[in-house]
């Protein structure tokens, strides 16, 4: 009987642990913390949103860090094979806004509770509290690995799966990148990905806690636009959050790590042409002709916002609406459209959703996820150089490169 070892007890690793046991391997199951899981138990804001509903080309397209690596596993286990693997492990699921899958109970510990079922019933040990400290090789082939205690565990093949390096509470503390590197791979620097914005800019402090909607922005680098997202934002007391933001995060953080110089230009209106807006504005400043400008722009703006826009255009916001000039009515325009916020760093790492970064795809085989470098070495999940954007597309990446890690772990040893 071939042994198996998986290092990592996230969703990438109980699956491909599942798959190797559910070949006939003897499979061990490594976990540095004291439970498995950890993980992917908060993912979905505790619900646990394992895939979406898309066909798979829109899946791919959703996960900017080397989505097309993933054709091959998508196609051996998509999102329909995800969804039946719970529902045949008693957690029916259900769909949501935007295709997101999550159980029915919307409870996190029912997926991982089902896949420790699972482990169980293939037979895996379950090994927590065991960190592997080395991968053992011989001739550029994997004889097993060695713990922290210095305990060598032999096996065939070594499958690893020990996550990226956010949340290094739940064990995906860039361990995983570390042990790859030892055995020879290049690993691409580690840079949070679905990640807040930090900004120095005074007045974005001010606006703590006010959330946009339906507003547009741009990402630009360099002064060039990159990258563009629509949906809905919000200010915090170091910069800026919400799900466009972490859309945009991913670009942001690369060029942030090449230092360039990053900025969002948010369009609060943008439904409207410049013209419809200049003359959406008139009519209101018509309509409160008497008032002073803070107290016209109520209907433009959320009341916080308005000192902040009229500080930036320099206008004095107890001035008379009829008394404002033509140059001071288009800064208050251009500043509807094109509000510049200055970026200048992400959150850390430890507090991002996802990786971006780590094991590069060149060398893993996209098919059996084997190394092509150290013979018996297999890779899944977030260690690898593969991240996608919020949705359930991180998840159903893990489900699937474990899937085929751990088939063809076992597979690859019986046509040898």
């Amino acid at each position: 009987m071939s042994r198996v070892l998986v290092i990592g007890g996230g969703p990438a690793g109980m699956m491909a642990a599942i798959a190797a046991a559910r070949n006939g391997a003897d499979v061990c199951l490594l976990e540095k913390t004291d439970r498995v899981g950890k993980k992917m138990r908060i993912t979905g804001k505790g619900r646990c949103n394992i895939t979406n509903a898309a066909d798979m080309q829109e899946i791919i397209k959703n996960i900017p860090g080397n989505g097309a690596f993933l054709h091959s596993v998508f196609k051996a286990f998509d999102n329909q094979d995800v969804i039946q693997f719970f529902e045949d492990a008693s957690v029916p699921t259900k769909v949501e806004r935007g295709g997101r899958v999550f159980p029915v109970s919307d409870h996190a510990d029912d997926c991982v509770n089902a896949m420790l079922h699972e482990l169980h019933e293939a037979g895996v040990e379950v090994a927590v509290k065991s960190e592997v400290k080395h991968i053992v090789f011989h001739k550029q082939k994997v004889t097993g690995v060695q713990l922290k205690d210095g305990e060598i565990l032999e096996a065939d093949a070594v499958i690893l799966a020990a996550g990226g390096a956010s949340y290094p509470k739940t064990g995906s503390d860039g361990s995983g990148a570390e042990l790859a590197k030892e055995a020879g791979h290049t690993i691409i620097p580690l840079l949070p990905a679905l990640i807040p914005l930090e900004s120095e800019e005074e007045w974005v402090a001010e606006l703590q806690g006010l959330s946009l909607k339906n507003v547009h922005v741009d990402l630009l680098v360099d002064g060039e636009k990159t990258a563009d997202a629509f949906g809905e934002m919000m200010f915090t007391h170091f910069g800026v959050t919400g799900p466009i933001i972490l859309t945009l995060s991913r670009t942001a953080a690369f060029a942030l790590h090449d230092e360039k110089e990053v900025e969002l230009e948010l369009s609060l209106k943008p439904a409207l042409t410049p013209e419809q807006l200049q003359k959406r504005v008139e009519r209101d400043f018509e309509l409160y002709q008497k008032k002073s400008i803070k107290n016209a722009m109520h209907d433009l703006l959320p009341m916080r916002m308005i000192p902040i826009i009229l500080d930036l255009a320099f206008i004095d916001p107890d001035k008379p609406v009829n008394q404002l000039t033509r140059a001071e009515r288009f800064r208050i325009v251009n500043l509807l459209q094109h509000l510049t916020i200055s970026i200048s760093k992400t959150r850390p790492l430890d507090e991002a959703i996802v990786t971006c970064g780590g094991v590069s795809v060149k060398e893993v085989n996209p098919k059996t996820m084997e190394s092509k470098i150290i013979k018996g070495l297999y890779f899944a999940g977030e260690v690898l150089d593969i991240d996608g954007f919020t949705g359930g597309y991180n998840l159903q990446a893990a489900f699937s490169m474990g899937y085929a890690a751990g088939n063809w772990s076992v597979w690859n040893m019986d046509e040898n």
